[in-house]
């Protein structure tokens, strides 16, 4: 292996250890050196249709605000700050997959209309689970 490849490989490692150590304390990603761009793309959802999990989801505390968009691409709002992550997703099934634009990768899982999602759970913004988990909160 060539010390370009090993630096690469030891900069997308580190990136990688960042994302997600900061998203599991629920902070924001370091300016880091991002790795290249991963080339795979969100599958076109079928011709005029979308999958039901198109929309916004929420934590209960709504400081995490997650839009699935039904072109592919996700905006997640932050507290105050918009945008603060973006990129592609893809959902097979009850299995969501994202690529953000950073350059790391995640995945979730859905139960109705829950996202179980990097140590959070997210909610069908206005569905009865998320009326729910926000009257629980008390």
């Amino acid at each position: 292996m060539s010390g370009i490849e090993r630096s690469t490989l030891s900069e997308v490692g580190a990136a990688l250890v960042a994302a997600v150590a900061l998203t599991a304390c629920g902070t924001e990603t370091p300016s880091a050196p991002r790795p290249a761009e991963s080339t795979a793309q969100a599958r076109p959802l079928t011709s005029g249709t979308t999958h039901p999990y198109v929309g916004m989801w929420v934590t209960a505390d709504n400081h995490i605000r997650q839009e699935l968009l039904a072109n592919g691409r996700y905006d997640e709002a932050r507290g105050r700050r918009d945008s603060a992550y973006t990129g592609r997703y893809e959902v097979t099934g009850d299995h969501i997959d994202y690529w953000d634009d950073s350059g790391f990768t995640a995945d979730g899982r859905f139960e109705g209309d829950v996202l179980h999602h990097g140590g959070y759970l997210f909610y069908r913004e206005g569905s009865a689970a998320h009326r729910r988990a926000v009257a629980t909160r008390g």
